[in-house]
């Protein structure tokens, strides 16, 4: 019941405040456990940039996601964080990818095409894009510290909120997060 009135509080508190933000503001107060590391910023930030490339090399830009919620996840095959994660994102773009929603994934960094492949073999994901950042310009541009990092864009392709460090994406928390933002009928 607290929980209840806290989120309903604080969702009318920022429709007065910002009202293009409110119904992400309902996302945000259902964060608990690990999804609190996920942080909504008060007004959306533009995105990088910069270009980088498919597995073959071909450029890409995140213009190319606009129209559709985004989460954009920075790995490298080094990270041991990631290899624990990424079968999670693997499972929520299987439930919930399609013409609204895509996860998105970029190796920054130093990450042999080989070693792409062997990671996401090894963990089983077979569904999320082997994209590369090699020279980490993309990575750079957005403020990319450390990995994982994950940033859910809107659809105009602007940072809406942002987690530094891997999380629990299975959970069911997770999940009720993810369910309000793309039914949040805004873009923030």
């Amino acid at each position: 019941m607290k929980k209840t009135f806290a989120a309903m509080l604080y969702t009318g508190l920022v429709m007065l405040a910002n009202p293009g933000l409110a119904d992400l503001a309902a996302a945000e107060a259902l964060r608990d456990g690990d999804m609190k590391k996920l942080t909504f910023h008060s007004e959306a930030k533009d995105a990088g940039t910069s270009e980088f490339t498919t597995f073959d090399g071909d450029p890409l830009s995140l213009a190319e996601y606009q129209g559709k919620w985004v989460l954009l996840n920075f790995w490298a095959t080094w990270c041991a964080p990631c290899r624990k994660e990424m079968p999670m994102l693997s499972a929520l773009q299987s439930e919930f990818g399609g013409d609204d929603f895509e996860v998105v994934t970029i190796a920054t960094g130093r990450n042999p095409p080989p070693a792409m492949q062997s990671f996401f073999q090894d963990i089983g994901v077979d569904n999320l894009p082997l994209h590369r950042d090699p020279k980490s310009g993309l990575g750079r541009e957005m403020g990319v510290l450390g990995l994982p990092i994950t940033v859910i864009l809107n659809p105009e392709g602007k940072e809406v909120a942002r987690m530094q460090g891997d999380a629990d994406w299975a959970s069911d928390n997770a999940r009720e997060v993810l369910r309000a933002i793309l039914q949040s009928g805004t873009s923030g």
